[in-house]
């Protein structure tokens, strides 16, 4: 099945001679959710703004459904729905209208039901009448979605979805994205909140400086980069690590109470065993002892710091 965005040696330098983007090549999967995580500056928004049409890149090429974003403008954004950072609403309209209005702007015809359908999804129907200043922040933020869905595009773009949002909040949104992925919606999320990328994306890309460093399925990266750490904690604390132990290349922690030691869990042995009977062969007691998967957030982390 092809992309149903592509985008091929895509770059933006700024008059500053600022270079935001830096050949960037990324193929997005119809109905996939893909996370793009990032620290601030890193070009997240730059690219959704390139893909959108709203920035003009410097050189390479997108295209969204086949269509060039460029040369053939119309057609590749009446398939793309925007959920901007920022909530640039006006205030004194109802939530209906905002969203109405939206359809009217994609040359759409006048469809009452189908808007009030898109509202019920966001479960915002019940403030269809209502004006956009009696909302909470949550809510705006779903009147965004449903402005961006107001047309019917196959792909979504969400940059920074739930930002300023409280965590009950956050985790409806979340529900709200599975359900569009469930109508064949494709989407691409830019996000702060790690578990956000961990709970709901398909794949994750990376980008730092302005290139991406990695695009990969999220279990996959997971189970290839991710660690497992054995922590032994001691009866009592150990100053050094025996020199018969050197070979496990353990490191201690809590000042000498902790041992910990890290595997590939997808070893056939892991050879932890081993290390129990070597720990106390050594005399090292063990008063405990659990085990810690590496997060997203640890493998993000480790991505970002190597390319510093």
């Amino acid at each position: 099945m092809p992309a149903i965005v592509s985008v091929r040696n895509l770059r933006k330098t700024y008059d500053t001679g600022f270079e935001a983007l830096k050949s960037i090549n990324l193929e997005i999967e119809q109905g996939e959710i893909l996370a793009l995580l990032g620290p601030n500056g890193a070009g997240k928004t730059t690219l959704i703004s390139a893909i959108c049409g709203i920035t003009v890149p410097t050189s390479g090429t997108v295209s969204v459904g086949g269509f060039d974003t460029l040369l053939e403008y119309r057609q590749a954004r009446s398939l793309i729905g925007l959920v901007p950072q920022e909530i640039n609403l006006e205030p004194f309209e109802t939530v209906r209208a905002t969203v109405a209005f939206s359809r009217g702007l994609f040359g759409k015809p006048r469809d009452d039901a189908r808007v009030m359908a898109i509202l019920k999804s966001l479960s915002l129907d019940d403030k269809a009448n209502a004006r956009v200043k009696e909302l909470s922040g949550g809510m705006k933020r779903r009147v965004l979605i449903a402005k961006a869905l107001a047309h019917d595009p196959r792909v979504l773009f969400l940059d920074e979805p739930s930002a300023g949002v409280d965590v009950e909040l956050r985790r409806d949104m979340w529900r709200v994205v599975a359900d569009l992925k469930a109508t064949g919606v494709t989407i691409i999320l830019t996000t702060h909140y790690i578990e956000e990328a961990e709970a709901i994306a398909d794949r994750v890309g990376v980008i730092a400086k302005g290139q991406i460093l990695l695009v990969q399925d999220k279990a996959e990266m997971m189970a290839q980069m991710g660690k497992k750490q054995l922590r032994v904690a001691l009866t009592r604390p150990a100053t050094a690590i025996p020199a018969a132990l050197a070979h496990y290349h353990l490191t201690l922690e809590d000042e000498g109470r902790t041992l910990v030691h890290t595997y590939d869990a997808r070893q056939e042995r892991t050879g932890i065993r081993t290390l129990l009977n070597d720990l106390d062969a050594a005399g090292l007691q063990m008063a405990d002892l659990q085990t810690q998967q590496s997060s997203l957030e640890d493998i993000f982390v480790g991505l970002v710091k190597d390319d510093a």
